[in-house]
């Protein structure tokens, strides 16, 4: 599964929510995307990611071992190995790792309604010590933050160097006043667009909130 794919984004559920609210998502929406009853043309490819995300997190062993690697991706990521100082031959270089794809929300969705879960990283409290940013790189662009590894940073700053942040902001409690801002922001990357003809569901129980 290419990286970036998120199980939960898929399936419109929240990650801290329980096995049945995952199993009546992944209903709803196989049977608003089941190519034999939708009509519209990524209806196959959306059913594929459906069941992709089903098949990750559908059942209760899978779905904790999936969170279990997510997890370790996160303290991998606040914790990252000290560069090389010796650059590698130019054949030996990883290829630039391909941009995972926009999030895509319903056409009624509005900053605050992420569905993303809201766990607080320890590590992004504070500026100083384990996790600091340091000082701005410059060319600021937008509110400045006050908490965290980035605070003094723009959120422009911080976009153009850690987008993965942004993302983390626009779910997590401490950042609900920049939710607007930090839409455009994502928008603007082609982080998130809205689902093309969603007009069915609406106001379904599980959409964005």
């Amino acid at each position: 599964m290419a990286d970036g794919f998120d199980p939960y984004k898929i399936l419109q559920v929240d990650s801290e929510a329980e096995d049945e609210v995952i199993k009546a998502a992944y209903r709803r929406l196989a049977r608003k995307y089941h190519p034999d009853l939708a009509e519209t043309p990524d209806a196959a490819a959306r059913m594929a990611s459906i069941n992709a995300a089903w098949e990750m997190i559908g059942d209760p062993a899978s779905r904790a071992a999936y969170d279990r690697v997510k997890a370790a991706d996160r303290v991998t990521a606040a914790n990252p190995p000290a560069p090389s100082t010796t650059a590698p031959p130019a054949a030996d270089r990883p290829a630039t790792p391909p941009t995972p794809p926009p999030e895509v929300v319903s056409r009624d969705w509005t900053p605050g309604r992420s569905t993303q879960g809201s766990t607080y990283d320890e590590s992004m409290r504070t500026a100083e010590g384990h996790g600091a940013a340091g000082p701005p790189p410059g060319r600021p662009s937008g509110t400045v933050l006050t908490f965290g590894r980035y605070a003094g940073w723009s959120l422009g700053e911080v976009a153009r160097h850690d987008i993965e942040y942004i993302e983390w902001l626009d779910r997590a409690p401490i950042g609900r006043n920049y939710r607007s801002e930090v839409d455009g922001i994502l928008r603007s990357s082609g982080r998130r667009r809205s689902a093309e003809g969603d007009e069915s569901d609406r106001r379904g129980l599980y959409r964005r909130r």
